[in-house]
């Protein structure tokens, strides 16, 4: 059963005009929400994406509405690694709490318009060449093995060749203007730092979606169901960042947990490419019907279930400890040390940072929360 088309316009519309409405009301009253409020925006936007699923199954088959709970999933479980990063790059351009909220929209509304143009790149190429699987299953299995070998690994932030390139063209202030991006210093238009925070967080996720995407195509060829599990995974990220904040440091298994879930997307996707028997150098092929299929119910239960694992297994590991979320910060003074004085005084600050973060020390100012 295909999907109906007005069934596809009517998601894209109501899915935009949410996004839009979401971000028109961060743009009108920027502050950092309460756990409160941003647990209730969660919960808002899992609650409509299993209301998704369920019209899914109303409107099409239990296939569809399987395959979508399935992709949001692996894709939602990924997209809560991603905070990491979020937070690193929060941290490393000190974004102001109360303007973060617009960053982080207008970031992820950037990484969902690259993520469409990724996925109809990997629908064409799936369509055209069913091997490709191969590559995708063995990259991903790749990718599962390094988050193995990683997984205690601190988080760090690198600015890619775009920010670093835009930092170079583009005249930055020095000082934030509220949640602007372009003002008027002495007559003269330049951008403020946002502009490079909202581009790092697009850009970064794009990065991310290197994996994510393969995945998902490995729980279904359908373009609609990919692009909008990657929609509603991405739309609850922002509240999600403040929900969580520190707490991420308590779910040190959801690495271990992400690398078995790409583990098996992988082997699942060698599987269907061995099933295709379809190669560029070996002509038409008959399907291996040997080969075992795994069927879309089972890779929702076994995502579902190393998720729940993971997640209780970190809850259980981390049960007692002190989790903080205190970060060093710069006085004034060696704020404006570092803008007068050139890279030399910042290195030197950078080392006065670490000395003061090994100490537990976050200076007189007190942490940034």
């Amino acid at each position: 059963m295909e999907l109906p088309a007005w069934f596809e316009i009517a998601t894209f519309v109501g899915l935009t005009t949410l996004l839009l409405a979401d971000l028109a009301i961060v743009a009108r009253r920027p502050h950092e929400p309460s756990l409160k409020e941003a647990g209730l925006w969660v919960s808002f936007y899992v609650s409509l994406a299993l209301i998704f699923g369920l019209l899914m199954l109303a409107f099409t088959d239990g296939v569809y509405a399987t395959e979508f709970y399935a992709g949001w999933l692996t894709e939602y479980s990924l997209s809560v690694d991603n905070l990491f990063v979020f937070v690193i790059i929060m941290a490393r351009f000190q974004v102001p709490r109360k303007y973060q909220q617009e960053a982080l929209m207008i970031g992820i509304i950037i990484a969902l318009v690259l993520r469409g143009i990724f996925i109809l790149l990997g629908a064409v190429v799936i369509e055209r060449f069913v091997w490709v699987f191969y590559i995708f299953g063995v990259f991903l299995i790749y990718t599962a093995i390094n988050l193995v070998r990683h997984r205690d690994d601190d988080e760090e932030y690198e600015e890619n060749a775009f920010i670093r390139r835009m930092r170079k063209v583009l005249p930055i202030t020095k000082d934030y203007h509220g949640a602007k991006i372009r003002v008027t210093e002495n007559g003269k238009k330049m951008w403020t730092p946002m502009i490079v925070v909202i581009l790092a967080l697009g850009t970064t996720d794009l990065i991310f979606a290197l994996d994510s995407i393969p995945a998902i195509f490995g729980l279904t060829r359908e373009p609609f169901i990919v692009f909008t599990a990657n929609v509603f995974a991405l739309m609850g990220l922002r509240q999600l960042y403040f929900l969580l904040g520190g707490l991420l440091k308590r779910l040190v298994y959801l690495s271990l947990g992400l690398a078995v879930i790409l583990a098996f997307i992988g082997v699942k996707l060698i599987l269907e490419a061995v099933h295709e028997n379809q190669l560029p150098f070996a002509g038409e092929r008959e399907p291996i019907e040997a080969v075992p299929h795994i069927p879309i119910w089972l890779s929702l239960s076994i995502i579902l279930g190393v998720l729940i694992i993971a997640t209780v297994a970190s809850l259980l590991k981390t049960r007692g400890q002190q989790i903080t979320v205190d970060e060093p910060v710069l006085e004034p003074e060696e704020a404006e040390k570092i803008a007068t004085g050139g890279p030399e005084a910042a290195a030197a600050a950078e080392s006065r940072l670490a000395d003061r973060a090994d100490r537990g020390d976050g200076g007189d100012g007190g942490a940034r929360r």
